[in-house]
């Protein structure tokens, strides 16, 4: 009885190491086989913005070097935090990814502490993508045409005017704020859900200042309906040579800041499929036609295998001691 419980007991062990293996063989070919169906990219804002322009050249050209369809999906909202929380909540096989924004990745959970997610905590970074500026803009009603004019109106009328960005706890809201704490003055934000509607509102006058992406402005520059009054970068942009930077302004010195997009995977993503996605994204980056796209969106020079986890730990902690000294209102 007991030699035919032994026995018993060796052959269910041999069954579950056959398992074991078989299972283990199952899904490194199934990771090898990666990718086998369309992929996910997720981007958190409407299209036409900044993370969108970028978005679209890139799966194009990734959808080439992994040999796969990449299908853009537009979840806007919350300054991008919907579509990241819709990867986040995604099966991790490397078939819903994000191409994430600081803003959603880092700035969102800082003003809304109660965010379900942390992009720190819940997401894998596969690579940095590019960085691109922003642009501060006037309606043309305004009649304002220099970053002097602008700062000396809002001091003389405190309270008066506002200006819009993509969302609160937006790259652009954080812009936006800073140039009200260093110039002293007060002025009302106004958050939308994506550029296009507010660069209609900017050109129409419904709102008097906005910030934009630098590609996404020209169409409303070029129309003449609105005025550049500067960049956000710490460097004039290619795209704009004759617009100051914020901090060219005397009260602004030293101002700089430029967004950054990062592709991303849910936690939990294998990490064979991540590294066949980060060797996929540096041969992406190294196509020229697609350089010179970026170029012409304004974007700006990143380091090689820039660490994206580095980048938001250094970021949260800038837009942390930021959130500590000001009165940032994430009701606007």
């Amino acid at each position: 009885m007991n030699r035919f419980r032994l026995h018993t007991q060796a052959q269910v062990r041999r069954l579950f190491v056959a398992c074991a293996a078989g299972s283990a063989v199952t899904l490194a070919v199934a990771q090898d086989a990666y990718p086998s169906r369309p992929i996910s990219l997720v981007v958190g804002y409407p299209a036409g913005g900044s993370t969108d322009s970028i978005a679209r050249p890139l799966a194009e050209v990734l959808g080439r070097v992994l040999k796969a369809k990449f299908v853009v999906e537009n979840v806007g909202g919350a300054a991008g935090a919907l579509g990241a929380q819709k990867v986040v909540t995604a099966k991790p096989d490397g078939y819903t990814l994000l191409l994430g924004a600081n803003s959603e990745l880092v700035a969102t959970k800082l003003i809304n502490p109660s965010q379900p997610y942390d992009a720190q905590r819940d997401l894998v970074p596969v690579g940095m993508i590019t960085r691109q500026g922003g642009v501060l803009l006037a309606s043309r009603k305004v009649g304002v045409q220099t970053l002097d004019q602008f700062v000396e109106l809002l001091r003389k009328n405190p309270g008066k005017y506002n200006y819009a960005s993509s969302g609160v706890g937006s790259f652009f809201h954080y812009a936006g704020e800073i140039v009200r704490e260093r110039t002293g003055t007060q002025v009302t934000h106004v958050a939308y859900r994506g550029v296009s509607g507010l660069g209609n509102d900017l050109a129409g006058g419904t709102v008097e200042f906005g910030f934009m992406g630098t590609a996404p402005a020209k169409s409303f520059i070029e129309s003449g309906l609105v005025v550049p009054l500067a960049v956000t970068s710490g460097k004039r942009s290619p795209l704009y040579p004759n617009v100051p930077s914020l901090g060219e302004h005397p009260d602004l010195k030293g101002y700089d800041l430029s967004g950054w997009f990062a592709l991303m995977a849910p936690k939990g993503t294998p990490e064979p499929v991540v590294a066949k996605l980060k060797a996929a994204l540096k041969e992406a980056l190294k196509d020229a036609p697609l350089r010179k796209t970026f170029d012409a969106l304004g974007g700006l020079p990143t380091g090689d295998d820039e660490d994206v986890a580095k980048v938001m730990r250094d970021d949260t902690l800038l837009y942390k001691k930021f959130v500590e000294t000001t009165r940032l209102d994430t009701q606007k």
